[in-house]
């Protein structure tokens, strides 16, 4: 077990996990140092290509600008050969890394992109290139941070600083990377045995790692100048036609049934769901509706305006290991835009429900009646929505990252 003290900083929770030797250490004090990040699930130029929406994205982006950063190396994932070409063909290799003084890009590349079962060998040629990058920048120690298990677990990192894995979501629970499960298991043993430091988006999250080493939660957040527009008058038959929307990867976390559920219960509305379909046989029910209607992922305006122009915005998610472990990025965006939102009653939500603006439902529960309620509720006063852009910024969560990241 794990020993936390918690309080609250700006609206994220924090989890300071007394480090090895007792609570006397002092792991708050910032220092201006070197810094090697490596990303997860996407190159930079996937990241650039999907609007930098994701967590490990805004991650690279504060880093790039910290005046806590001396010198910063940004590392792929690997990456093979010809997928780099494949990605450049559709249109998503091009992004250009950005010209800042001190900062730079390593690209790692291998025969095969896709890691083995078993990653340790992996793991340690894609550590011996980005020290030979590091060295050729002149880092010096530099405090490594990883969004990637593997990397944090299976990396040595004896010539680096500390090592902080940022459990930006809950892999373990995740059912496309159920072929790693094992090795994530044996990743977050060795991150506990070597006292790493571990932030987490949500507190489920950091227990799934169960870290020794020092911790914090730090859920997701916003950009306010996304959000800075003045969000549209609802129309006066806004409950009688309303335009509901979903955001988000489309597979089976989304409760489908609850869905078409509000699609039937709303046949004078629309109903948009904008994502990627991960598994198309768990909507086809949805295809019968007229009015519902499946969009592809969009641009960042294009997410911005169409949240803003909604009625109100659904997170109908069935309840299990990973929905308990989210934080919900969805959710601080439709905040963001005012809109009320009707929900499933799950910690992560609660945590971040902001007064009468979310509808919770129970679990399989009547999500119609959930939306009806929502509707009701209308949108939120400005001043409030303001306040929230303030209270949910991505520059206040992540500077809670980087006290934990780059201290000592």
């Amino acid at each position: 077990m794990f020993r936390h003290a918690a309080d609250t900083l700006d609206g994220v929770i924090v989890s300071q996990v007394n480090p090895p030797g007792g609570a006397s250490g002092d792991t708050t004090t910032p220092c201006r140092r070197d810094v090697v990040f490596t990303m997860f699930s996407a190159s930079w130029a996937f990241a650039v290509w999907r609007g930098m929406i994701f967590p490990e994205d805004r991650l690279a982006q504060e880093l790039l600008s910290s005046s806590r950063v001396r010198r910063l190396l940004i590392v792929n994932p690997w990456r093979s050969a010809a997928g780099r070409a494949a990605a450049r063909l559709r249109g998503r290799g091009e992004a250009p890394f950005p010209r800042v003084e001190g900062a730079a890009l390593h690209e790692p590349l291998r025969l095969t992109r896709r890691d083995p079962a078993r990653p340790a060998r992996s793991v340690e040629r894609y550590e011996r290139s980005l020290r030979r990058a590091a060295e050729r920048q002149g880092l010096e120690r530099p405090a490594i941070i990883t969004g990637n298990p593997l990397v944090a677990g299976f990396g040595d990192f004896s010539w680096a600083g500390p090592v902080t894995f940022y459990a930006w979501d809950d892999w373990r629970a995740s059912i496309p990377h159920r072929r790693w499960w094992p090795a994530y298991d044996e990743a977050f043993a060795n991150i506990r045995r070597r006292g790493h430091r571990v932030a987490a988006v949500s507190r489920p999250a950091l227990e799934r790692v169960a870290p020794t080493g020092p911790a914090a939660v730090v859920p997701n957040g916003l950009l306010p100048e996304e959000w800075a527009a003045t969000p549209p008058i609802a129309p006066d038959d806004a409950t009688l036609r309303p335009r509901l929307l979903y955001i988000g990867s489309l597979d089976s976390r989304v409760d489908a049934a609850a869905l078409e559920a509000v699609g039937r219960a709303f046949p004078a509305g629309t109903l948009t769901l904008i994502g990627n379909v991960l598994e198309p046989s768990h909507y086809e029910p949805l295809r019968a509706l007229p009015n519902v209607a499946f969009r592809p992922w969009a641009t960042r305006p294009e997410i911005v305006d169409a949240i803003m122009s909604a009625d109100a915005c659904l997170i109908p998610h069935v309840e299990n290991d990973l929905t308990r472990a989210m934080s919900p990025l969805k959710l601080y965006e439709y905040l963001a835009g005012g809109r009320p939102v009707a929900a499933t009653d799950l910690e992560p939500i609660r945590a971040v429900a902001d007064g009468d603006r979310v509808t919770l439902v129970a679990p399989g529960g009547d999500f119609p009646s959930a939306v009806r309620r929502a509707l009701r509720a209308g949108p939120q006063p400005e001043a409030e929505r303001r306040s929230f852009l303030v209270r949910n910024a991505w520059s206040a969560r992540l500077d809670r990252l980087l006290d934990l990241a780059l201290a000592g």
